[in-house]
C-alpha cells in the first residue's frame, strides 16, 4: 500500500469512526472528533509525539497536532461565541426579540406577516441560537396564526427559514465563525458574502413557504393544540387582533433592541473596509489604530453586548441580569469542545499531509472545485444532523485543500456553510423542536416542511455558489 493510499484510507475510517461513533453509541460528539483525529493520524504515519531528525527539524506529534488544532481555533472563535451567546440571552430575556418581530410585522402589513417573520428570524439567528429562537417565538408566531387566518405551517416555516440561514451563513453564529477561522477569512468579509448569499435564498424559499401553507392547512385551537382543514382564501383575517397583541405588551424600544445586533456588524463592516481601501501610512496613525481596536470581532461584540446590558435591562437587578448570561452560556460549552475538536481533525489532516494528497487526488476529479467544501458539509449534516458541526468538519478537511484547489477561501467558507443547510431531517435537533411546537405529526409532512426547505436553500446556493466562482478567484 502506497503512502497516500494509506493517508487517505485513514482519513475514511477515521470520520466513518466517527459518525458510526455519534449514530450508534452513546460518545458524545466532541470525544467522537477527537477518536476520529488520533485514528486519522495514526493510520496516517503521524508519531504519537515530537520527533527531532538528525538535521534538527522537528516533526509534529499526534498529541500535538491535537492540541494545537483545538487551541488555535477557539483563539479565533471561543471569546466571539462567548460574547454573542450572552447577548443572546439578554436580547430573549428582555422583550427585545420580540419587539423586533412586532415592529417588522407593523412596518410590512398584513399582506407579509410571512415576510416579517422570515426577516425577524434572519436577523435574530445572528446572536440568538435558532433552536432557542423557535421555542422563543412560538407563542408570537402561534398567536399570529390565530388571528390572521395564515396557517402556522407558513409562519412557522417563514420564521424557521430565516433562522437557518443566518444560523448557517452569517458570524458571530459558531459555524459560519468557525469556518471563516479555518480557512484565513475576514469575519467582516464572511458576514457581507454570507448577507448577500442568504437573500435569494430567502426569496425563492419563501415561495414554498406560502405554498406548503396552503397545502398542510392548521390553526391553533382553543385546547392548544391545532386543527387541520381544507385551506381558503376568506380565512385570511384583519391584522387589527395582532395590532392589539402588540401593543399590549410593554417591550423595550425597537432602536434599544436592533442596536446590539447591528452596531458590532456595523464595527466590523468598516473595518473590513478599512483595511481593503486604506492606505499603509492611514492605517498606522490614529485613526487607523481606533478602527482596528473598535472593529475587531472580539471588541464589536463586546460592545454589542454592553449595549444589550445597559439598553435593554439596565434598570434590573444586577443578579437577574447575571443570571440572563449565565443561562445563556451554558450552552455553549458544548458548542466550543466540538468546535475546537473540528479544529483538532482539520490541523491532524493538515500536519500529516493529508490534506495535499486528498487535494490531488480530488483535482483529478471532474468534480467542480467549489462543490467539494458543499459535498462535504452536507455529507456531514445528513450523517450527523447538527450544521455546527458539518461546517467545522467540512471547513477542516477543506482547510487542507486550500493549495490545492483553484478557489477564493472566501467562497470555500460559504460553500461549507451552504453544504450544512442542505439536509435538515431525523437526527436534526431543530427538525424535532419544529415538528413538535407546531404541531407537525406525519412523516410525509414533516419530510415536506422542514426537510424540503433546507434542500430548496441548499439549490439555490449551489447556483450562487457558481455565479460568484465565475467573478472570485
Amino acid at each position: 500500500m502506497s503512502e497516500a493510499t494509506r493517508m487517505i484510507l485513514g482519513l475514511a475510517i477515521g470520520i466513518a469512526v466517527m459518525i458510526f461513533l455519534v449514530m450508534k453509541t452513546k460518545v458524545h460528539t466532541f470525544m467522537a472528533l477527537l477518536i476520529a483525529s488520533a485514528i486519522t493520524g495514526l493510520i496516517g504515519g503521524m508519531p504519537i509525539s515530537n520527533v527531532t531528525l538528525d538535521d534538527g527539524t522537528t516533526v509534529t506529534g499526534l498529541i500535538t497536532a491535537i492540541q494545537d488544532g483545538f487551541g488555535n481555533t477557539l483563539k479565533s472563535t471561543g471569546i466571539i461565541i462567548g460574547l454573542g451567546v450572552m447577548m443572546g440571552g439578554i436580547l430573549e430575556k428582555s422583550g427585545a426579540a420580540e419587539q423586533l418581530a412586532f415592529t417588522f410585522i407593523k412596518k410590512l402589513g398584513e399582506k407579509h406577516v410571512e415576510w416579517a417573520l422570515a426577516v425577524t428570524g434572519w436577523f435574530v439567528a445572528i446572536p440568538v441560537f435558532a433552536d432557542s429562537a423557535i421555542v422563543i417565538f412560538a407563542p408570537l408566531v402561534k398567536a399570529i396564526s390565530e388571528v390572521t387566518g395564515i396557517s402556522v405551517i407558513t409562519t412557522a416555516l417563514s420564521l424557521a427559514c430565516g433562522l437557518q440561514l443566518t444560523h448557517c451563513l452569517v458570524p458571530p453564529t459558531p459555524g459560519p465563525l468557525t469556518a471563516a477561522g479555518m480557512l484565513g477569512v475576514d469575519v467582516g468579509q464572511m458576514i457581507l458574502m454570507g448577507t448577500i448569499v442568504s437573500i435569494p435564498m430567502l426569496i425563492v424559499v419563501m415561495i414554498y413557504v406560502k405554498w406548503i401553507g396552503k397545502k398542510i392547512y392548521q390553526l391553533p385551537n382553543p385546547e392548544g393544540g391545532f386543527t387541520r382543514m381544507d385551506w381558503k382564501p376568506e380565512y385570511r383575517k384583519s391584522m387589527a387582533q395582532v395590532e392589539e397583541l402588540i401593543d399590549a405588551k410593554t417591550l423595550p424600544s425597537f432602536g434599544a433592541s436592533i442596536a446590539p445586533i447591528i452596531v458590532p456588524v456595523i464595527l466590523i463592516f468598516v473595518k473590513t473596509v478599512w483595511d481593503m481601501t486604506a492606505s499603509d501610512a492611514m492605517k498606522a496613525g490614529t485613526l487607523g489604530s481606533v478602527i482596528a481596536f473598535i472593529g475587531a470581532p472580539i471588541i464589536a461584540l463586546l460592545i454589542g453586548t454592553l449595549l444589550s446590558i445597559y439598553g435593554l435591562v439596565s434598570t434590573r437587578e444586577t443578579k437577574e441580569v447575571l443570571g440572563m448570561m449565565d443561562g445563556a452560556i451554558k450552552d455553549t460549552g458544548i458548542i466550543m469542545l466540538i468546535t475546537g475538536a473540528g479544529g483538532s481533525l482539520g490541523n491532524v489532516i493538515k500536519v500529516a499531509g493529508i490534506g495535499d494528497v486528498l487535494g490531488t487526488a480530488i483535482t483529478k476529479t471532474p468534480l467542480p472545485a467549489i462543490l467539494i467544501p458543499f459535498i462535504i458539509a452536507a455529507l456531514m449534516r445528513i450523517a450527523l444532523g447538527s450544521a455546527t458541526v458539518a461546517i467545522t468538519t467540512a471547513a477542516s478537511l477543506s482547510a487542507g485543500l486550500m493549495g490545492m484547489l483553484n478557489v477564493s477561501p472566501l467562497l470555500m467558507a460559504v460553500s461549507c456553510c451552504v453544504g450544512a443547510i442542505s439536509f435538515s431531517y431525523f437526527n436534526d435537533s431543530g427538525f424535532w423542536v419544529f415538528n413538535g411546537m407546531f404541531g407537525v405529526t406525519e412523516l410525509k409532512d414533516q419530510v415536506r416542511c422542514k426537510t424540503a426547505v433546507s434542500l430548496i436553500m441548499a439549490g439555490v446556493g449551489i447556483v450562487e455558489l457558481f455565479v460568484l466562482g465565475i467573478f472570485m478567484h
